[in-house]
């Protein structure tokens, strides 16, 4: 057993030091703020870029695309080493987790060059058009219609419906749109994928508030009229984008292990427990936050083997997810009505440190449900676990 990283990882390590240490921004007052996951500042912009131009973004992207070819090992530590200074490589994670790493996947190379690149050096934003009223957690059963215009040569899709929950969707410039193409076939099939953008005519984008939101508004529902697509946005294959649907999520749960393990781990440095209860609600956390990072390095030395491990990346997920709601709502606890309470986000100015967005005690109790719903529910990763890893029966 090796608990240590070789000597070519850590020299990786001390060069992505050197860059954060040089070119960091400082912190200043009057910084203007993200006002969703795909509104991002000029100020953002520009570090966003430079991080792209110097292979930093996505170490395990060629450099081409914002990376350098680094191993998953090396990519571990870049993102360790991002969690330890608390610091975001891009506020519109979507677009760059997800739609980007997608289109690198799946994208032809127009695609690439038109829509991954400017995405990834923050010319432009994204956001992922999946659920629809009835289509949550299962996204298969998704409405939204895009049929090839039988007057245009079959240039263009017509696309009809709806999607909701569509962070972002106000303020980015594209959407990657699960729709409809073979109305006839098996839910999961006959799905594809598009390409939208969002200032085509009959899209409309309509914002709505949720308990998280602190002035500005994350949450969008999504409208479809008679919109015109061409057919060049289509991404991957026709009516076969549940592989690009599966490939998006699996994208979002690359190292989502280490998010969570950072999360608890803080939680453990913010919450003061008072009293036995608390105490011992206290000494849970810890040892679900120790228990989060054994089992993630684990599955991060299968990874570094070669060993794809789906399953384990649900346990991974549900675990983390569920007992980062249990410590938020314990740490809300015992705050005690101090815990309603925002504090002042005026005087000092951090724009690259998660700090600034937590808030109070009930803003990140609240959000904790995003992480048992968002990239597959905690319904849904028991029904894999159990089917998958422990062999039991579908029904």
């Amino acid at each position: 057993m090796q608990l240590t990283f070789d000597a070519d990882v850590e020299a990786f390590r001390e060069e992505f030091i050197a860059f954060l240490d040089e070119h960091l921004p400082g912190e200043a007052v009057g910084m203007e703020r993200p006002r969703s996951c795909s509104h991002v500042p000029q100020w953002a912009r520009r570090w966003q870029r430079l991080m792209f131009d110097r292979g930093w973004l996505l170490p395990g992207n060629p450099p081409e695309f914002g990376g350098r070819n680094a191993s998953l090992l090396q990519q571990y530590v870049h993102a360790e080493e991002l969690a330890r200074r608390r610091i975001y490589r891009s506020f519109n994670p979507q677009g760059v987790g997800i739609i980007a790493a997608s289109l690198l996947s799946f994208g032809t190379p127009e695609q690439k060059r038109r829509w991954a690149v400017p995405i990834l050096r923050a010319e432009i934003t994204a956001s992922l058009g999946m659920s629809e009223p009835g289509a949550g957690s299962d996204l298969a059963a998704l409405k939204t219609r895009a049929v090839l215009d039988s007057d245009s040569d079959g240039d263009h899709f017509v696309v009809n419906g709806q999607k909701v929950w569509t962070s972002g969707a106000h303020d980015a410039d594209v959407l990657l749109t699960f729709v409809r193409t073979d109305p006839h076939a098996p839910k999961h099939k006959g799905i594809s994928v598009l390409l939208i953008p969002t200032d085509t005519r009959g899209v409309v984008r309509r914002p709505f508030a949720s308990v998280c939101d602190r002035g500005d508004v994350e949450f969008n529902e999504v409208f479809f009229t008679d919109v015109r697509v061409p057919a060049a946005n289509l991404v991957g294959e026709l009516n076969r984008g549940w592989r690009v649907a599966t490939g998006s999520l699996g994208h979002e749960r690359t190292m989502l292990w280490l998010d969570y393990a950072n999360l608890l781990d803080e939680l453990t440095t913010d919450f003061t427990p008072t009293g036995p209860l608390q105490r011992d609600r206290y000494a849970t956390l810890v040892m679900d936050a120790q228990a989060m990072r054994l089992l993630g390095s684990a599955a991060l030395a299968r990874a570094a083997r070669g060993h794809e491990d789906v399953p384990g990346q649900s346990v991974l997920k549900l675990l983390g997810s569920e007992a980062l709601q249990r410590a938020s709502e314990d740490a809300l606890s015992a705050a005690g009505t101090g815990g309603l309470v925002h504090p002042a986000m005026t005087a000092k100015v951090a724009p690259l440190s998660l700090d600034d967005y937590y808030g109070s005690w009930f803003d990140r109790y609240a959000r904790s449900f995003a992480g048992t719903i968002a990239g597959g529910t905690s319904e849904i990763q028991r029904n894999i676990i159990a089917e998958r890893i422990l062999g039991l029966p579908r029904n």
